[in-house]
């Protein structure tokens, strides 16, 4: 049976309560995030974006984009709490709802509370709601699959969406370029460039067996998507796969030890979440950005799930030695990934 997938995306969100907040800051550039050195955007409102300033970007270069831009200093409690009103809606529809973030979930509509049999009618009502709701305007995408979805809600940004029926689904990825595919980042874009592989179409001709040589395990999924085959089930409990925690240092690090020392807390925090919810981690990460915002990851898999701080100084100390460079280390971030948990639900 075909699905109905809803992809709900709201626009440039943290700018936009921001401004829904203070009505001075409307229709100006603005962008959420640190206004230091070594400050990084979370979001930056369209007015911004009208110059080349977006998410993750250092807010240095925002600033020298856009001389006029605003930085607001986030407010991560009142973001959650618009989330929660946003979710609220979203379950008046489905109890199949998958939050991504706290501004974006997928919502299968196949069978739905209203009873409503049009995809695109719920879409349209969600986002009236969440207007009438919150002030805050949403995009959405409509398909028969999650990746299709997705790549719907982009379409018509801000505040529009966007419909990909089965019918048109495989041509519409046959001309869509490999870099706004879902899951392909600008590396694996590059790769794919560098492979001859500019479009859906090129990726749809690749075998297999070539896909997985060159990618790996995602080979698989490029393989699917590029036909517009995407079996993947909204899920609604979808069960947490990482423990992370990062940091930022207020000035440059030329010493190991001290480098450590940023560490230990880090390390102690994700260490009492895994000992707090009895779960661990097999594949421990260290994230080390530069002061020219260069940012590199080393990984490695024990045996056996890491859960105290001791374990997971054993394999965080070689990664450490590996990867520090004296002359521009500024933010150390450690993660334990690939948590699992062993569960028992009771559902009414």
């Amino acid at each position: 049976m075909s699905r109905k997938i809803i992809h709900i995306d709201m626009d440039a969100f943290y700018a936009s309560v921001e401004q829904r907040d203070n009505p001075a800051l409307r229709g100006l550039p603005i962008a959420v995030g640190g206004s230091g050195a070594r400050g990084v955007l979370t979001t930056a409102s369209y007015e911004a974006r009208k110059f080349g300033v977006y998410s993750a970007m250092p807010s240095v270069t925002a600033v020298r984009k856009c001389p006029d831009l605003i930085l607001v200093k986030p407010r991560f409690e009142v973001y959650r709490a618009v989330s929660q009103q946003i979710r609220e809606i979203f379950f008046d529809y489905t109890p199949l709802v998958e939050p991504l973030s706290l501004d974006e979930a997928y919502l299968d509509v196949t069978e739905n509370f209203k009873g409503m049999g049009i995809a695109t009618e719920i879409a349209s009502e969600i986002r009236a709601r969440i207007l009438a709701v919150t002030g805050l305007t949403a995009s959405a995408g409509i398909s028969y699959n999650k990746f299709l979805a997705k790549t719907a809600s982009d379409l018509n940004k801000p505040n529009g969406q966007a419909v990909i029926a089965p019918k048109n689904g495989p041509s519409f990825i046959e001309r869509l370029p490999v870099k706004k595919f879902h899951g392909v980042g600008p590396a694996t874009a590059e790769k794919m460039h560098r492979l001859g592989i500019e479009t859906g179409a090129d990726l749809k001709e690749r075998p297999a067996e070539f896909l997985t040589q060159h990618f790996g395990k995602a080979g698989a999924y490029f393989y699917g998507i590029a036909r517009g085959l995407d079996t993947r089930e909204v899920q609604p409990d979808r069960e947490r796969k990482s423990i992370g925690a990062e940091d930022t240092s207020h000035e440059d690090v030329f010493e190991l030890e001290t480098a450590r020392d940023q560490l230990l807390p880090l390390v102690s925090k994700v260490c009492r979440f895994c000992s707090n919810n009895d779960t661990g981690g097999k594949t421990v990460t260290l994230k080390v950005k530069y002061s020219d915002f260069q940012t590199i990851t080393r990984s490695r898999t024990s045996p056996v799930a890491n859960r105290t701080e001791a374990s997971v100084w054993m394999v965080l100390e070689p990664l450490l030695q590996s990867v520090f460079r004296q002359e521009r280390v500024s933010v150390c971030s450690v993660s334990a990934l690939e948590a699992w948990r062993e569960q028992i639900r009771i559902r009414s």
